[in-house]
């Protein structure tokens, strides 16, 4: 029997995953992080990126997530994310509006606070544009 870790994948709306992975790939505050089990228990913060699920016999599952918190304890990963969703959900085309609208934005430069929520926007359309660029990479490989 193959030896797996649970995965628990929240955001502040529902539960979006939950199931035995072989390997985790998380987007940490400083950097990408691999967890399979047995991993040394861990508390550390997210940033916007792609969640990847490894398990054997399956297709690899992708996520999108825009920033949380991650819990590593011996046998349980927990994520708790501020949104998350199915990265196949993404919507290229406002991701993209998004991007342009935040950019606009941080080029007036108007307020301090609006700069870094325009930044924060900016950093997340990003990741998503990439997430959505890694599948379909990832789509043309396997065909």
């Amino acid at each position: 029997m193959a030896i797996t870790i649970d995965l628990v994948v929240v955001s502040a709306e529902k539960e979006i995953f939950s199931g035995a992975a072989d390997m985790v790939f998380v987007p940490a505050s400083e950097g990408e992080i691999g967890i399979a089990p047995n991993h040394a228990p861990l508390l550390t913060t997210l940033k916007a990126g792609e969640l990847r699920v490894q398990s054997k016999g399956e297709a690899e599952k992708s996520f999108f997530i825009s920033g949380g918190m991650l819990e590593i304890q011996p046998r349980i990963i927990t994520v708790l994310a501020d949104t998350a969703v199915r990265a196949k959900d993404l919507d290229e085309a406002r991701a993209l509006q998004a991007k342009e609208a935040a950019e606009k934005l941080l080029a007036d430069k108007q307020d301090t606070k609006e700069y870094y929520e325009a930044a924060a926007e900016l950093k997340q359309a990003i990741a998503q544009l990439q997430t959505i660029d890694r599948l379909r990479k990832a789509s043309k490989s396997r065909h």
